[in-house]
């Protein structure tokens, strides 16, 4: 026979809603009462062309480009030919990177759960209808806004909507809003409003969006090429005037010299090549199941100098075992009290007694403790692992207090098969027991072997008591144990052989933390801090958090602090989790990576996510983030010192009143030898080095002094040439001396750059000087290019010209770099 008060605490349970209809479902479909918000992973293919193409740059260039059609020759106008090549190169790769992401987001896609025909089924967040019932567990995402129809102790976060910090504890018939989360509890709700009329829908979309949100490199960039567009505009007043009616050229002529000075002002490379850089970057990371939601996320992870780890989860593999379980004094007492109050048991579970009857009273009780939270984390489900058996004895469940990081532990009220009523807490020893209680001692010697324990005890107060913990008995101390990933230790040495301080933060015990930390190589493991007795000043934190490496007992609230306090003291701060309690930290970092396995919230805030769940990916992440940064920054030299030259000579020559040394098209061959091929493979080499602030400083500090002692070397040159040639073709002979002595100018500038040296990039220099020794000695390629070196003692002289320029450069590189350090 069944227990009668069993029976009658059932009968008031409500049953659980069974939610719509396949035909219900079907006529909101219908109506068009769906969740129908766009949710992409990355631009458009219209968007992508329409940004390749409609660029500021992309039309002077193209301006300039019909010039030169109509005054001609077509040699004068290759550079609208390169334009259009480096365009489809950066439609191409940008449609690339498109299809990586949109196939990754759809393995990494939210699925929640919903209830249609009284089953349960996981469908795409597109898929929900007005009026559906979803499901709701510990770090899901609410995706539309409704209203709560079950609730079990259901605690759900509204701060990246609202700005409140604390979990609102939710009951049926209350709302909630789309884009808040659950931290501890279960329940569903019915959709009341989807799609667009959801009140975080806008949200929901963007953060789901391949975005193009600030950055430094990007911001630096447009910057230069502000500065650029202004200088540009006098320029091409002054050449027109000097060429056309001071040096008296036919106006097709003086149009062609003129378009000479404008175009290579133009660094319209460097805004493609970044482009370009920053989706081979998304492919490769792709590659390795790492799905970038946000662009400059490469750029952040180039930055990063501190890198903060959730234990659970990234040291430590999701699952764990339970390794041995220590009774103790409460122990007796509880299974004592069994009886108290209600009738004699025959069941084994109550009888005190010898220690194996107590030890199984106590296996009985984590067993329905296991069994009373419908989606238990790691540890309890370890536990439920252990000690849950259909066999056993039944327990009922009359009340619950589910898992909260914040709180550190759950409970549960019980019911035993003899009608016995009990209050039970799981979780932290340290947070449940005062701080001289006897038990503690053994939690410390666990904890310093690196094992994870947590305490069982009894409760004398109910669960929405707000004293419950006060006067627990403790019971039996679980200990678990953690598999270690068998990769973290070499990530961890990765990141201390670039420079990158790991943090651990956990809200476990700080000795266990420390000790599996210690067991993974970290320094400064041997002294793990209590968050607990951290500052709270931001300053003194943060100096507390520079002085550490492992810090347990962190609140959800904390982690967000100490990101904060590590951003205060001038980090770039990288934070991975993959728990809900990681959500407002990752949120606030300056990277946040998530785990594919974790939780949707989790998921939806981070900029970067590791679909495949291996911390040991986040080292290629790093370095995929230095390559892409370094090497644009590296780059960025050789483009803005053709600008200044450029700027220089078009001064110089209307100071000066003579005609403009160069055409077009010689400007365009010396672009694409020393600056357009060797820049595209510079961009995509190795680069370890961190990523350092102040973009346009540290560029411009190299540019301005090699583009002056460019511009000045080539002007000398030219006015040698001047006085040295003369008659018929003069201006063609001036010219080539001129591009000869500009071009080995500017070679060796990219030498400078392509430092250090490997056998690829000395390559890389040999063959561009080859190139241009190819068109010298070509005579179709001469007359093409309009180049012609005259006698021997001029071209000559010009060599000499840039050997001394060259000599300059070395002086000025070492001389920058002492007086303005990076």
């Amino acid at each position: 026979m069944s227990d009668p008060a069993q029976t009658a605490t059932e009968e008031q349970l409500p049953a659980p809603h069974p939610g719509l209809s396949a035909s219900e479902v079907a006529e909101r479909v219908a109506r068009g009462e769906v969740n129908d918000v766009p949710v992409r992973s990355s631009r458009s293919t219209a968007d992508i062309v329409r940004a390749n193409v409609f660029t500021r740059f992309n039309a002077i260039i193209g301006v300039l480009f019909l010039i030169i059609l109509v005054v001609g020759p077509i040699q004068d106008g290759l550079f609208g030919f390169v334009i259009v090549a480096n365009t489809a190169i950066g439609i191409v790769q940008e449609l690339r990177a498109k299809k990586t992401l949109d196939s990754l987001a759809v393995i990494g896609e939210a699925r929640p759960t919903v209830r249609r025909d009284g089953a349960s089924c996981a469908i795409p967040t597109s898929g929900i209808v007005l009026d559906d019932v979803i499901e709701l567990g510990p770090g899901d995402k609410c995706v539309v806004d409704g209203r709560v129809l079950e609730a079990d102790g259901l605690e759900i976060d509204e701060s990246l909507l609202t700005g409140e910090a604390d979990p609102v504890l939710k009951r049926p018939g209350d709302a909630v809003m789309s884009g808040s989360f659950v931290v501890a509890g279960g329940g569903a709700f019915a959709a009341t409003k989807v799609g667009r009329e959801a009140y975080a829908a806008q949200l929901a979309e963007e953060a789901s969006r391949f975005t193009l949100v600030h950055s430094e490199l990007r911001t630096g960039i447009s910057r230069i090429l502000k500065y650029v567009t202004w200088m540009m505009i006098p320029t091409a007043i002054g050449l027109i005037v000097s060429q056309w009616i001071v040096q008296d050229h036919e106006w097709r002529e003086a149009v062609r010299r003129m378009v000479a000075g404008i175009v290579p002002m133009v660094p319209e490379g460097l805004v493609l090549l970044t482009s370009v850089a920053f989706a081979i970057g998304v492919i490769r990371l792709g590659r390795r199941q790492c799905l970038v939601q946000e662009l400059p996320a490469i750029e952040g992870l180039a930055r990063v100098d501190v890198v903060c780890l959730d234990k659970t989860g990234t040291l430590t593999e999701g699952g764990m075992d339970v390794s041995e379980l220590r009774l103790l004094d409460g122990a007796e007492g509880a299974a004592e009290g069994a009886t108290a109050g209600g009738a004699p048991e025959a069941a084994p579970d109550a009888a005190p007694g010898p220690a194996e009857d107590r030890e199984a009273y106590v296996r009985h009780v984590l067993g329905a403790l296991g069994k009373a939270d419908p989606r238990p984390n790691a540890s309890l489900q370890a536990i439920i692992d252990a000690y849950s058996s259909p066999d056993g004895p039944h327990w009922q469940c009359t009340d619950s207090l589910p898992f909260s990081s914040a709180r550190k532990y759950s409970g549960a009220a019980l019911r035993s098969p003899g009608g016995e009523s009990s209050t039970w807490l799981l979780g932290a020893p340290d947070v449940l027991l005062p701080a001289d209680d006897p038990a503690l001692a053994h939690v410390e010697e666990l904890n310093a072997r690196g094992l994870r324990v947590l305490l069982l005890a009894r409760a004398t107060r109910g669960l929405d008591d707000p004293g419950v913990t006060d006067g627990v008995r403790p019971t039996g101390l679980v200990v678990l144990e953690q598999r270690l990933r068998p990769d973290a230790g070499a990530t961890l040495r990765y990141f201390a052989e670039q420079d990158v301080s790991a943090k651990v933060i956990s809200g476990d015990n700080a000795v266990s933390v420390g000790a599996v930390a210690a067991k993974l190589g970290l320094t400064g493991a041997q002294g793990p801090v209590d968050a607990r007795r951290l500052p709270a000043e931001r300053e003194a934190m943060g100096r507390a958090l520079d002085e550490g490496a492992v810090f347990g007992r962190v609140t959800p609230q904390q982690k967000r602090d100490m990101v904060g306090a590590l951003q205060h003291r001038g980090h770039t701060v990288a934070m991975t989790g993959d728990g809900v309690n990681d959500v407002l930290a990752l949120k606030d970092a300056d990277i946040g990576v998530s785990m594919g396995s974790g939780s949707e919230a989790t998921r939806a805030v981070a900029q970067i996510v590791l679909l495949n769940n291996s911390f040991a990916t986040l080292p290629s992440v790093v370095a995929e983030g230095r390559r892409v940064i370094g090497n644009i920054t590296r780059v960025a030299t050789l483009f803005l010192t053709k600008t200044v030259y450029s700027v220089l000579l078009a001064i110089l020559v209307v100071c000066f009143q003579v005609p403009y040394p160069f055409l077009p098209r010689h400007l365009t061959l010396l672009s694409t030898l020393t600056i357009g091929v060797p820049a595209f493979f510079l961009a995509l080499a190795p680069n370890k080095e961190r990523a350092k602030p102040h973009f346009v400083r540290r560029v411009m500090r190299y540019a301005i002094p090699a583009g002056v002692i460019a511009g000045a070397a080539t002007f000398a040159a030219y006015l040698l040439a001047r006085h040295y040639y003369a008659g018929p073709g003069a201006l063609d002979a001036e010219t080539s001396a001129a591009t000869l002595t500009l071009f080995l100018i500017s070679l060796w500038v990219l030498a400078i750059i392509a430092r250090p040296y490997t056998w690829w990039r000395i390559g890389l220099v040999l063959a561009m000087g080859a190139g241009f020794l190819v068109v010298l000695g070509t005579p179709w390629l001469q007359h093409f290019f309009a180049l012609k070196l005259v006698g021997a003692t001029m071209p000559w002289a010009a060599v000499a010209v840039a050997a001394v320029a060259c000599a300059a450069l070395e002086l000025a590189w070492r001389w920058v770099g002492r007086r303005f350090p990076a």
